[in-house]
């Protein structure tokens, strides 16, 4: 009977000590393919500066259009995309007129709701704090019951933004996509907009910014010029550019890493790029489907592989 006990008792230990070595090489093996994952992300990070910043002419050069583009490299699949933060409007720089109108277009309000909500946000970034008609300084955060008050600072990230006495998370979700605090811009560059984006500028139509984007669409297909937008006191680019740079890489054994950064081209042989922003990406935006990548969250993204 001893015996007995004794056997099982060898043989419980020897399964667990077996199951704590298998979980521990599992997690080994797992942290070992997410650091080969972050390095690719990384380096297709990188890879896409410089395709961004090579001359025009020489082959086929990438643009910060959201075309996707896709490689594979020792058996993982790589996509990465760009975007020009000029195509978004800049919390910032950009006039009332600007901000109150995306906050009815994409957020929905009313023209009374927006103007108090542009107020509040002039007042959470301006230097003072003397109170717009409408705004919100700091004895209003502290009579809302918030332990905080305004920054009287310049927004350092669009999130930031939910700090904003009267902004709901339903509404900075939104905004938030149309929204950057890196073009430096008062207005936007319709090159490089979403419809939403374009909505929200003052004067344009449904009607007019559908046909522009169809015209854009086939202009960027066919390597042509594109079109000037209807609305001039909105065009033009930054005066150097910045880009929103996603990459994915997905091992064969199915880890994702993304890669979000947001680079600036100094136009310095010495420093030819400045990273504004470097951080792990809280989603995969990229899926495989038929052998082809998509984009779950796009307007008029292309791919190439």
């Amino acid at each position: 009977m001893l015996v007995l006990w004794l056997t099982i008792l060898l043989t419980v230990i020897a399964s667990s000590f077996a199951y704590s070595m298998r979980t521990e090489a599992l997690a080994a093996r797992n942290t070992v393919s997410v650091a080969q994952a972050r390095a690719l992300a990384d380096g297709a990070v990188h890879r896409t500066i410089f395709e961004l910043m090579r001359p025009r002419g020489f082959g086929d050069v990438w643009a910060a259009d959201g075309q996707i583009h896709i490689w594979s490299e020792d058996g993982a699949r790589i996509a990465v995309n760009a975007l020009d933060e000029s195509g978004k409007i800049d919390l910032n720089a950009a006039p009332d007129a600007l901000l109150k109108s995306l906050l009815q277009v994409a957020g929905g309000l009313d023209t009374d709701t927006a103007g108090r909500l542009v107020d509040a946000i002039q007042d959470w970034k301006d230097p003072d704090d003397l109170k717009r008609a409408n705004g919100a300084e700091a004895a209003d955060y502290q009579a809302a019951g918030l332990t905080y008050k305004p920054a009287n600072a310049s927004f350092e990230t669009v999130a930031e933004l939910q700090r904003v006495l009267g902004m709901t998370p339903a509404l900075y979700a939104q905004i938030a996509g149309s929204l950057t605090v890196y073009s430096r811009m008062p207005g936007v560059n319709p090159l490089y907009a979403s419809r939403t984006t374009l909505l929200a500028v003052p004067g344009a139509t449904p009607d007019m910014v559908d046909a522009y984007l169809a015209q854009r669409r086939d202009a960027l297909a066919a390597k042509q010029p594109p079109p000037v937008f209807p609305v001039p006191a909105v065009s033009g680019a930054a005066a150097l550019s910045v880009w929103r740079i996603h990459a994915e890489a997905t091992m064969p054994d199915g880890v994702i890493f993304v890669r979000e950064a947001v680079v600036r081209a100094a136009g310095d042989r010495r420093r030819p790029q400045t990273i504004l922003l470097w951080q792990e990406g809280d989603r995969a935006m990229f899926v495989e489907s038929s052998g082809q990548a998509s984009e779950v969250k796009s307007y008029g993204t292309r791919v190439s592989q």
